[in-house]
């Protein structure tokens, strides 16, 4: 990663990406906890390809990202009129996705092979094909929330000095593209 770095820099600097990190995937915790707050609290468990179980079991997952030395992790900000309008923050989502699939195409290009996790749930379609236990139409825009993969966010923004609260009305939004040669 460090022979591309000031291209990955001149790259990013044309979308509002507002940190990053280069992490060594074996300093990447898994963790079980995460996934019992996904089966517990989140409505969208068992409902998609992007989460539990669809995912594969806490193993695998943890065995995948090991299989990429590196990844980019990264945020990007939206604003909000409402902070605790659900609807509005989850609005802005897509253009995260956006951008992490644009950060995803530059690293393919540059050579690397990549897996990618994101924030939440993918929706891209309205209805899962998983859900009828049908294989991804899209494969190529789910990407498996982060926590569906036992990651927790709020540690490796810890460990990194990274910010992950703004304040007011704006919202960080997390993805991580695993890469290796």
């Amino acid at each position: 990663m460090n022979s591309i770095k000031e291209k990955f820099d001149e790259f990013i600097s044309q979308y509002p990406i507002f940190e990053y990190r280069v992490l060594d995937t074996g300093d990447i915790k898994v963790q079980s906890r995460v996934r019992t707050i996904c089966k517990q609290e989140c409505e969208r468990y068992g409902s998609t390809w992007a989460c539990p179980p669809a995912v594969g079991e806490l193993s695998e997952c943890e065995k995948k990202i090991r299989s990429y030395p590196k990844a980019v992790f990264f945020s990007s900000v939206a604003e909000v009129s409402d902070i605790m309008n659900m609807k509005e923050m989850l609005s802005t989502r897509m253009e995260h996705e956006a951008l992490t699939e644009k950060v995803r195409d530059f690293l393919e290009g540059e050579g690397y092979e990549t897996f990618t996790l994101s924030t939440e749930s993918c929706d891209f379609c309205e209805r899962c094909a998983y859900l009828d236990g049908k294989p991804c139409r899209f494969p190529e825009h789910m990407h498996p929330c982060l926590e569906s993969y036992g990651v927790v966010v709020s540690e490796i923004v810890e460990k990194e000095a990274m910010e992950y609260n703004l304040g007011g009305n704006t919202i960080l939004w997390f993805s991580m593209v695993l890469i290796r040669r």
